[in-house]
């Protein structure tokens, strides 16, 4: 018997999403749907996908592709999976929105749970954005969030309540902005919130939510924003321009 072994070269999830000229989220996500074919390689069974699998792909109806990406949320034009935990940059006030504001428009158009960790200026920039909130706010789709304890432990404590409340008669994407500023003066210090965001990072992964951490450039140093950043990994999946505003 003669085995006959392809040559054909297969590519990485990188070389794969460049291919397609998509995100790496969305070649991982059609893959995990078994959409998109791939194999399993190597001791970190890593994934590989190959050029007539991928041309194949492209072949398929466009309503299958949409029926991967149901459980998707648009965030600035990149369809991010659920459950995602992202991190954005932005020096202005008016690029503090861009991305944001009609984040949560959209959730609440939708009925999604939507939560908003802000106070003062912050807070205000958004509830003038959004309009009426009180019938929102008075069946808990819009839910203003503020931390008591000051560490990082009793915020995933208080998150986990927040969010079983959320799921509560609603099986669905539950919504999150976090102005870091804001929430950096609910902490006893700036390496307490920096703990606590890579504990949430663990926390959110038990849950269908869609998470946006905000940092106004101006309110922190460059340290702090490589920790923030490292905290993040789901933003490394997209066009990280996208996040920059």
């Amino acid at each position: 018997m003669v085995v006959k072994y392809s040559t054909e070269r297969l590519l990485n999830t990188a070389e794969a999403a460049r291919f397609l000229r998509v995100s790496q989220a969305s070649i991982r996500r059609w893959s995990d749907s078994g959409l998109l074919a791939a194999r399993r390689v190597g001791r970190r069974r890593e994934r590989r996908f190959s050029e007539s699998d991928l041309q194949a792909f492209m072949q398929q109806p466009a309503t299958a592709r949409a029926a991967a990406d149901a459980s998707t949320v648009n965030v600035g034009g990149e369809r991010v999976g659920v459950p995602a935990h992202l991190a954005t940059l932005y020096s202005t006030d008016a690029g503090g929105l861009r991305l944001t504001l009609p984040f949560l428009a959209e959730g609440l158009r939708r009925r999604e749970p939507c939560f908003l960790v802000a106070t003062g200026a912050e807070l205000r920039r958004y509830t003038d954005a959004l309009g009426d909130l009180e019938e929102a706010s008075e069946n808990g789709l819009f839910n203003v969030v503020s931390f008591q304890d000051g560490t990082a432990a009793g915020a995933i404590t208080e998150w986990e309540a927040y969010l079983a409340e959320g799921l509560t008669n609603r099986p669905t994407v539950i919504r999150i902005v976090g102005e870091m500023a804001s929430e950096r003066e609910m902490f006893v210090s700036e390496e307490e919130m920096l703990r606590y965001e890579e504990a949430f990072e663990v926390m959110c992964r038990r849950y269908p939510v869609v998470v946006i951490c905000q940092y106004d450039v101006r309110r922190f140093d460059g340290i702090a924003l490589l920790r923030a950043l490292k905290a993040h990994p789901d933003l490394f999946g997209f066009r990280l321009g996208t996040f920059l505003n």
